[in-house]
């Protein structure tokens, strides 16, 4: 039988997690990319709005969010947290498997607890019009919706080779009223240099970031919009992780295993965050980051100061990177072809508090087909690689025959990326 634990709508977290204000040590400052020296909040409101920015270095232990933007939350959250009785019972594993279902969202994924943020913040602020790049287009898709809910016009650069593999994206943001092209583009100067050189270029999500914020800088009125990285980001996604403390507390379950898929670092940085404390009294809790090794950042990376986009616009961020010029291979799971790491993660990682591992696709996609035919939901292919590290926990757990607690993020669910499974 399958269990299924809700929350009630009054239930949802009235404030996002910083744990920035938990932990024993400073995050290495951003630096301007011109003088490669600290840069300055006040440097940084070209691109976004001032409350995102004071959310971006806050120590503030929690952050209260807005009415408004809790009553959009309150349109699909809480989200449900399942027990994976069937998938327990084909692996054959004492383990107990939880997963928390983000694709109950809008837009199919947990990228909507962020937009619906940024949406609002910029709105209160002046902001006519976003600016941002997408992937997979799950980031795109919500952040489209969040500006219909808000009022903003919004324009997306996805990465080419997503752009053409998953075409359903592309009409969801449509949808939504937003404006969708493919990167490298012709509209920034940035794309136009690029594909003079190559034509056939796939694109990244580093050259989506370039061209967006050259947008971004040619407009007062438009600001620039990150659905992964940045420590914001992680903030408003937290709202994952606290709401598996209050629906495990009700199972009294206690998690030995929290695993998220890594890409850029919010789905799983929102997962595990608000667990991190935990970790830090000492409780034997693992945080395990689950990446593909096509894009093997925190396994492979160098940890240093790179910048987040191709064309070096970003401030210099302190993270593991396979360098600003990678560009990944055309896997399936295009949210996590990102060549960094959020700030936060990465240094977590550097401080053994997390731990990253990573899987190919061939296993990540076996995991991932058997999952929706014992549980009845599709996963994202983002989301495959947290499925497929659970599985390897669970198999770890039957071979020490040890009854741990396992829990991951599904981060969005994969009905417009069935092509991939193909």
């Amino acid at each position: 039988m399958r269990i299924r634990v809700d929350l009630k709508v009054d239930q949802i977290p009235r404030h996002w997690y910083n744990v920035l204000a938990d932990l024993p040590f400073k995050l290495d400052p951003p630096l301007d990319p011109r003088t490669k020296q600290p840069m300055s909040p006040d440097a940084l409101s070209a691109i976004f709005p001032m409350p995102l920015i004071e959310q971006e270095v806050t120590d503030k232990r929690e952050i209260p969010i807005p009415e408004p933007v809790l009553e959009e939350y309150a349109v699909f959250r809480p989200t449900p947290l399942f027990r994976a009785t069937y998938l327990e019972e084909f692996l054959q594993t004492p383990a107990r498997i939880y997963y928390k279902y983000e694709g109950a969202s809008p837009t199919g994924s947990h990228k909507t607890n962020t937009a619906l943020a940024q949406a609002y913040y910029n709105k209160i602020s002046g902001t006519e019009r976003l600016v941002t790049e997408t992937g997979a287009g799950q980031w795109g898709s919500a952040l489209c919706y969040s500006g219909a809910k808000f009022g903003l016009t919004v324009n997306v650069f996805m990465v080419k080779i997503s752009y053409e593999q998953k075409p359903m994206r592309k009409y969801l943001m449509k949808l939504f009223g937003g404006d969708v092209v493919p990167s490298p583009s012709d509209r920034t100067n940035f794309g136009k240099s690029l594909l003079e050189k190559n034509g056939d270029m796939p694109g990244s999500l580093g050259i989506a970031i370039s061209e967006a914020i050259e947008v971004a800088l040619s407009d007062a009125k438009t600001k620039y919009s990150l659905g992964s990285v940045l420590n914001h980001v992680l903030l408003h996604q937290t709202v994952i992780g606290l709401e598996i403390k209050k629906q495990l507390a009700i199972l009294n379950e206690k998690p030995d295993v929290v695993i998220g898929c890594h890409g850029g670092g919010s789905n799983f940085g929102g997962t595990v965050l608000p667990f991190v404390p935990d970790k830090l009294s000492g409780k034997d809790i693992k945080l395990l980051a689950c990446e593909p090794t096509a894009c093997p950042s925190l396994t492979q990376g160098r940890y240093e100061y790179d910048y987040g986009d191709t064309a070096g616009m970003t401030p210099l961020l302190k993270m593991y990177t396979l360098g600003k010029d990678f560009i990944p291979p055309k896997i399936h799971a295009g949210g996590l072809r990102y060549h960094g790491a959020a700030p936060i993660v990465s240094r977590l990682v550097k401080e053994n508090l997390v731990e990253a591992i990573a899987l190919d696709q061939e296993e990540v996609f076996k995991a991932a087909k058997l999952f929706a035919k014992l549980e009845g939901i599709v996963p994202a292919p983002e989301s495959s690689y947290a499925i497929a590290g659970a599985i390897r926990e669970a198999q770890r757990a039957k071979q020490e025959k040890s009854q741990k607690v396992i829990v991951f993020n599904l981060s969005g669910h994969g009905l417009f990326d069935l092509t991939a499974y193909v």
